[in-house]
């Protein structure tokens, strides 16, 4: 077993949960926090904590909380997410707020507090979980391409100040990935005509592959730029995962 662990927030997302299931199979020590309970099958005797990361004070009492795994870590995963489905005009200020704390503000309150725990480790990563959305969009989703676009400029921020500690921060953007939230999305947006696996199968055709993403693919690219081993010689770096929709001329 590595001595190794990781941080991952929005642990009980899709995304979430086949981070913690692909970190823990690799040996890594993980530890999670979401608004809710994981439930049954986090890896034990790992360590899981229901917090809301959008709040200032979250992260202090979640740094303390990681002790346990004796005073460093050696990744962070900064996956916690809201995505608000509507035109821009009829989003609330209260709305626009909720999404920018729990995509943007969260990863760096994540930093601030566990800096020097990433620090410790003597070389360690950060991974911000941003969105194809950060470079293309589409109607009603402003301002969460709004907070992912902030999240990726964040990134690039991040890397440059937290190089002198050995620390390299990269950004994963994925594209439709078979998520609860994508399909809560779709059935809120009112896009899903005939159904949300009929809107499923239009994204899948959308996409250079023919398909849209499983959870375990972005958890996979995620631990590539989390292991040291394995991207050591990137940072500040935003790697698109998306099937190869962006890649493909709107006027095809």
């Amino acid at each position: 077993m590595m001595d190794k662990s990781v941080f991952i927030s929005g642990a009980t997302g899709g995304i979430g949960r086949a981070a913690v299931s692909h970190f823990s199979a690799m040996g890594w020590r993980v530890a999670g926090v979401d608004l809710i309970d994981y439930g049954p099958g986090f890896p034990e005797p790992d360590l899981f904590f229901v917090a809301d990361v959008s709040q200032p004070d979250a992260f202090v009492e979640l740094a303390t909380g990681l002790s346990p795994l004796g005073g460093r870590l050696h990744a962070l995963v900064n996956n916690a997410a809201l995505q608000i489905t509507k035109p821009l005009l009829e989003t609330t200020i209260e709305e626009w707020d909720a999404v920018m704390a729990t995509n943007l503000r969260s990863a760096f309150l994540a930093v601030k507090a566990m800096r020097g725990l990433l620090r410790a480790a003597g070389g360690a990563a950060v991974v911000n979980v941003a969105s194809v959305h950060a470079l293309q969009t589409s109607a009603n989703i402003g301002a969460y391409a709004a907070s992912k676009g902030g999240l990726l400029a964040l990134t690039r921020a991040m890397a440059i100040e937290l190089a002198p500690d050995q620390i390299r921060v990269n950004a994963i953007l994925p594209g439709a990935v078979d998520t609860p939230m994508l399909r809560a999305g779709l059935q809120r947006s009112g896009r899903a005509g005939g159904g949300v696996d009929r809107r499923l199968e239009e994204l899948s055709r959308r996409t250079v592959n023919g398909r849209i993403g499983s959870p375990e693919e972005i958890a996979r690219a995620i631990y590539f730029l989390a292991e040291e081993a394995q991207s050591s010689f990137m940072t500040g770096q935003a790697l698109v995962v998306d099937g190869g929709a962006t890649a493909r001329l709107s006027t095809e």
